[in-house]
């Protein structure tokens, strides 16, 4: 079974499924080893890690395909990928999607923004048409071959052209062969319950952001909406920023660590990247040993 056929075979179990958004393959491993049967590629947390940049559109096609190849490899759950728009035309994004379905990405998140796009939570945003966008959702399903690659039609009209029409675009999105449908940053808890509803018999997908314009929901509540996914996409990148700002604030008053234990020191940290299995391996392909 490929991670695609993984991931819709995990889509089909019932209730709500929650991702964790990760943007290294550190924090995949980390969601791994907390119970998580999927993580999710944050392009927010690439562009933040990679160029330390804000989600502007700086990152490239091949920037986030080499991350993201990085990060399935270097786990076993299936891997959702933020793919922004493509990257491009239609052309574009058949070649992404290729190239996604290659390296082995169970799913992926394609989004009507204009190029370059701007994080949903963002102001500022500008969406393409409803029909570009769906002759990009037909390029990707064909794209995707027989990998069952898991496509997700994201729209970001509500902020520009209002509710309504974020919601005929999901529908549209659905009709040119996207899996799950995705209206970004509803700015309500009424806006939610209405997207939650609007698409009966199809998943949708929900995004909670701490600080963002969504108003950031227990899973329960939005499965009870009519959700079937949510996503966390920066609660791992804040958490990693408030952490590592104290610990090198305490470094840079105190020049030392020592009697300062931080929560996870080097032994530990030699079991969440697995150095035992490579030491393992190192052992049984070493002539000293023989």
């Amino acid at each position: 079974m490929n991670q695609g056929e993984q991931l819709r075979e995990i889509l089909a179990k019932p209730g709500i499924l929650v991702l964790p958004g990760i943007y290294d393959c550190l924090g995949a491993r980390l969601a791994e080893q907390a119970g998580f049967e999927v993580a999710f590629t944050s392009g927010f947390g690439i562009s933040a890690s990679l160029l330390g940049k804000p989600d502007f559109g700086f990152l490239t096609a091949t920037e986030v395909l080499n991350a993201t190849g990085n990060i399935v490899s270097s786990v076993e759950i299936p891997i959702v990928a933020d793919l922004d728009t493509g990257y491009g035309n239609v052309l574009n994004v058949h070649r992404t999607v290729s190239e996604a379905a290659r390296k082995g990405v169970a799913g992926i998140i394609l989004e009507d923004q204009e190029w370059p796009k701007k994080c949903g939570h963002f102001e500022g945003k500008r969406v393409i048409t409803a029909e570009e966008h769906v002759e990009k959702i037909r390029a990707a399903v064909e794209a995707r071959g027989t990998s069952q690659l898991v496509i997700i039609g994201r729209t970001d009209a509500r902020a520009q052209l209002g509710l309504d029409e974020a919601i005929r675009r999901g529908h549209a999105y659905h009709e040119a062969g996207a899996d799950v449908i995705f209206v970004e940053a509803p700015q309500s808890l009424e806006e939610l319950k209405v997207i939650g509803k609007a698409f009966p018999g199809v998943p949708t997908f929900a995004n909670m952001i701490e600080g963002g314009r969504t108003p950031v929901l227990p899973a329960e509540e939005l499965e009870e909406m009519g959700f079937k996914i949510v996503v966390f996409p920066l609660t791992g990148l804040f958490s990693a920023v408030a952490a590592m700002r104290d610990a090198l604030a305490l470094l840079h008053r105190t020049r030392s660590t020592a009697g300062r234990p931080l929560s996870v020191d080097f032994h530990e940290f030699e079991r969440v990247i697995g150095v035992e299995r490579w030491r393992t391996l190192e052992k049984r392909f070493s002539s000293k040993t023989r």
